[in-house]
């Protein structure tokens, strides 16, 4: 019997109103359609304090890093939607990576949390190009840290007007675009632990 893969989605955003909050649930229908089991998080749950190595060293990981830590562990796959910040990914995105990153206990496999997941990225963003600049920063990021960045990605620009007021993309062909990235990750991540 062939396992589900499990992704864990969620956006670089804490702005309640954010339109990568919308656009990831989009994503995470298709992965859903596709077989996957989706959790979706809200970074907005689990603030941390800006990454710094003294806090670290003086009282280990924050409880909510550990938190986030053991949920990217307990799954196979990232769905992410980045917002674009001056061309780069969002700080509140970095930090938690930076900080999920580290250790949580003596002699722990170096990017536990990292080490073999694949990831899709898509994005929103009120610009033209819709957050393709930050797309390419974050696909760096990860690649860096032993993740599979699938090529495959979707940026959603002039986002400020693409939402209807329950949150779903007006455009039928956009959605089915972005549905895809998360129909794909599932299918990828299904072959990886089967």
């Amino acid at each position: 019997m062939r396992k589900q893969a499990k992704i864990l989605a969620f956006a670089g955003s804490l702005r309640e109103g954010s339109l990568n909050k919308k656009l990831v649930k989009v994503a995470a229908e298709g992965a859903i359609e596709a077989g996957a089991a989706v959790t979706i998080i809200d970074l907005k749950d689990y603030p941390l304090p800006i990454y710094d190595g003294d806090i670290e060293s003086s009282e280990g990981l924050p409880d909510n890093a550990i938190k986030l830590k053991a949920l990217f562990e307990a799954h196979d796959a990232l769905l992410i939607a980045s917002p674009e910040y001056n061309s780069s990914v969002s700080a509140v995105l970095k930090n938690m990576i930076d900080w999920v990153s580290r250790p949580a206990v003596e002699d722990e496999t170096p990017l536990s949390a990292f080490n073999g997941k694949v990831a899709a990225l898509v994005a929103a963003s009120p610009g033209g190009l819709g957050g393709l600049r930050g797309l390419s920063h974050i696909r760096q990021i990860l690649g860096n840290i032993n993740v599979l960045v699938l090529p495959g990605q979707f940026a959603v620009g002039g986002a400020h007007g693409a939402f209807d007021d329950a949150g779903a993309l007006k455009d039928a062909r956009t959605t089915g675009a972005v549905q895809a990235v998360g129909a794909q990750l599932a299918a990828v991540a299904t072959k990886q632990i089967n």
